[in-house]
């Protein structure tokens, strides 16, 4: 496992990690807790020191079962990153995510309060990473969200702070990286090897800036591990069902296909481990989060580190 300092920041971070959304049982198919507490314990014993979570995962389910093993293991040197802002505690309506029934909410208080309720299901007196979780452009030249985690700053209740850019907002949202990098510490982006639009604007500004950037969705939902085809079909409690619909699907495929030279260049790697690999190349990228709810996948992740970033020559080559 390598290892990177993540921006200004004072942690040192595995650059690959363990992405804590599958595990949370809703949004991606069955899981199984037992297996997804083992999926984070090999994590943890193959050199993983971050977890990526939320509080809307599961509904705190993620969290709680997060809690579970730093109960058994202690919190050590482990990195808990975790995110507000999406209000399951009083729902209305489905959002187009695919979390559930829950509403955006980044009032001042709100964040504060969410902030304080993850403490709890973690039994952690301090947050290691809380991040803004993907909100609308217009909310983010609000004061409040930023006024909340500045005051959580203060008090001692969350080390840094973080933004989790909105998919497909990546350009449109880099101002903010000028505009409160006071504040801001890292950013969680969704970039892979058929997303690269935050190469354009957000990754110069969060090296100018020193900002710790976490690549989210970096298997494009398990695409890139190349285990779906034009057939795959998702259950109606998979947010795949609408990330990867049948037209999103048979796009991402035909530019897939594009890139079988590059995958070539690696016959000892599993697609996935090259995938990986290229989200850690860019020197703006610091760790790639991929989702695991098995032992298994979580083991096949981590060997993308070992392998370390993909050299450019080769990038150069293919993108």
């Amino acid at each position: 496992m390598q290892y990177v300092k993540l921006g200004k920041t004072e942690l040192k971070v595995s650059t690959i990690s363990f992405g804590a959304w599958a595990i949370g049982g809703t949004n991606w198919g069955p899981t199984d807790d037992e297996i997804s507490k083992n999926a984070i314990r090999k994590a943890l014993d193959l050199g993983v020191n971050l977890i990526d979570t939320a509080d809307v995962y599961g509904f705190g389910h993620s969290e709680e079962l997060i809690a579970e093993i730093i109960k058994e293991r202690g919190k050590g040197d482990l990195i808990i990153a975790t995110k507000a802002g999406n209000d399951f505690y009083n729902t209305t309506e489905d959002d187009d995510e695919g979390y559930g029934p829950i509403k955006e909410n980044y009032k001042k208080e709100y964040i504060i309060f969410a902030a304080e309720q993850s403490l709890k299901r973690l039994g952690l007196d301090c947050l290691d990473i809380l991040q803004l979780h993907s909100p609308d452009v217009l909310k983010l030249t609000q004061d409040e969200p930023w006024l909340a985690l500045e005051e959580l700053k203060k008090s001692g209740k969350i080390r840094y702070a973080g933004l989790s850019i909105k998919s497909f907002k990546e350009t449109e949202q880099a101002f903010l990286l000028d505009e409160h990098n006071d504040i801001l510490d890292t950013i969680q982006v969704r970039y892979n090897l058929l997303e690269r639009e935050a190469e354009k604007e957000l990754f110069p500004k969060a090296m100018k800036y020193g900002i710790g950037v976490i690549v989210r969705i970096p298997l494009l939902f398990g695409l890139l591990t190349g285990k779906f085809n034009t057939d795959s079909k998702f259950g109606d409690d998979d947010h795949r069902k609408f990330n990867l619909s049948p037209e999103k699907l048979s796009e991402y495929l035909n530019n897939l296909g594009k890139l079988k030279p590059l995958f070539d260049e690696f016959p000892n790697h599993t697609m996935a481990q090259a995938s990986l690999r290229f989200c850690i190349s860019h020197p703006a990228c610091h760790i790639a989060i991929p989702g695991a709810k098995t032992p298994q996948q979580v083991m096949d992740n981590c060997a993308a580190s070992d392998f370390g970033p993909i050299p450019q020559e080769i990038l150069d080559k293919y993108l």
